[in-house]
């Protein structure tokens, strides 16, 4: 199936933010993370309804969400990684494909994003992924509806890693040098682990 650019808005309706994980290495949970007297979660957000019109949240702790404007979900499966995720986003979202994120990602390349969508519009696939070096970004990503059944398959099989399903799917990379071209040094891909890690992130982009 081909789209034409200005059916764009219905096919890319949905950004889904991963709000789970143990955080072990942060010493809390990260979906707490702020930054500027702001949740980083509303950070992000923030940015993603410049280019979205719903934005899921999957977290293990709702209650956190209560008043918030954003679509909460818990995951149905716990305990099994991102892959539930990605399971009950699909499941919810809107459209045919959806935009998926971590909570500790706060920087969003809206260009990116937007680049994303016109490739996968030219050349529909059932995930668009950046590839660095041997490594690929399982976030910062979109995947298709169409992949619903293969990932409920995998976590009835155990099959846990994002990157077999990757693998396993009609995917879409985005190579590194094009990458670059959006974002020379893969910040929009860093994750925020460790204390240490926060503290760059904030000492940056107060100076920015």
């Amino acid at each position: 199936m081909f789209y034409n650019k200005s059916e764009k808005l219905n096919i890319f309706k949905t950004a889904v933010i991963l709000a789970g994980g143990k955080s072990s290495r942060m010493g809390f949970d990260k979906q707490f993370l702020e930054f500027e007297d702001k949740q980083i979660i509303d950070v992000i957000a923030e940015k993603l309804y410049t280019c979205f019109e719903e934005i899921i949240v999957i977290s293990n702790k709702p209650e956190f969400y209560r008043d918030s404007p954003y679509k909460i979900i818990s995951d149905e499966i716990a305990d099994i990684g991102p892959i539930s995720g990605i399971y009950e986003g699909l499941k919810t979202a809107k459209g045919e494909y959806v935009y998926f994120i971590a909570c500790d990602m706060p920087i969003v390349n809206i260009r990116f994003i937007e680049f994303m969508k016109d490739r996968l519009i030219e050349e529909p696939k059932q995930c668009c992924i950046a590839e660095r070096e041997s490594y690929i970004e399982p976030f910062n990503a979109f995947y298709s509806k169409s992949l619903l059944s293969k990932v409920e398959q995998m976590i009835k099989a155990d099959k846990r890693a994002l990157k077999q399903l990757i693998k396993a799917s009609d995917t879409l990379f985005i190579e590194e040098e094009k990458v670059k071209s959006f974002d020379c040094s893969f910040e929009m891909f860093m994750n925020l682990n460790t204390k240490e890690d926060l503290d760059r992130y904030i000492k940056t982009y107060k100076e920015i």
